[in-house]
């Protein structure tokens, strides 16, 4: 089934500093879809994470970015995400003095424009879902945390946001074998759940392994060189990239 347009990223060139990284990317996210995309280190991918969600560093110099309809492409990045753009980051910052319960709630209140009564029940319910200690949401953000504790952090956030679409880069990257299956079971919720769209930066597809994905798109030196399916992952994992 056809799905109506979520993302669509036009001849996007962008630049960091003097260097371009991006050389005319194309690709479009539909509704309540899956997207993977893939290539190898150093060839774009974050960037056009970075792109899409407005980090101020990376400078579009041509193209478009259009999200649910309503062109994003000079729009500042609190704007996008209170329109529903999600990055989970490959490395999350830590932030003293703002606890995770704290930014997750200020983060949902500037969203919904409104206090929210029922806050601590549904943050409580969605970290037993990630197995998480409820200690973790009076500590403060991603410090002392370890690389699946931040990972988790993440997906947290996502599940109590419920963007129209997540980003997520590398987000299973340093993590031993049961946080990515506990990361890949947030992942299966957030789509199951709220339907929204997906689109995971990775070069491993370990947390693909629970997600139907619907679309896959291949990055190789700052432009997409493949599309297909989710056969073309299988593909890329039994022959490389060069395959």
């Amino acid at each position: 089934m056809k799905h109506a347009e979520l993302l669509s990223v036009r001849d996007l060139h962008v630049q960091v500093g003097e260097k371009e990284i991006l050389h005319g990317v194309n690709l479009s996210v539909g509704t309540d879809e899956t997207h993977v995309l893939l290539g190898p280190n150093g060839t774009g991918k974050s960037t056009l994470g970075y792109a899409i969600t407005g980090n101020p560093a990376y400078q579009v110099t041509r193209g478009s970015i259009t999200f649910d309809g309503e062109d994003i492409t000079s729009m500042p990045v609190n704007e996008r995400a209170k329109k529903g753009v999600f990055l989970s980051f490959q490395n999350p910052l830590e932030v003293p003095g703002v606890t995770l319960s704290a930014f997750i709630r200020t983060a949902l209140e500037q969203k919904s424009g409104s206090r929210l009564w029922d806050f601590k029940k549904k943050l409580k319910e969605t970290m037993a879902l990630l197995s998480m200690d409820e200690s973790y949401a009076e500590r403060d953000l991603n410090v002392g945390f370890s690389g699946g504790e931040k990972k988790k952090a993440e997906i947290l956030q996502m599940l109590m946001l419920e963007p129209k679409l997540a980003i997520l880069d590398e987000t299973d990257s340093g993590l031993d074998v049961d946080a990515v299956r506990t990361v890949s079971e947030g992942v299966r919720l957030f789509r199951e759940k709220t339907h929204g769209s997906l689109l995971i930066i990775t070069h491993s597809t370990r947390i693909l392994e629970a997600l139907r994905v619907d679309r896959t798109h291949v990055m190789e030196n700052g432009v997409i060189v493949r599309e297909g399916d989710a056969a073309l992952v299988e593909e890329i994992n039994e022959k490389g990239f060069k395959g």
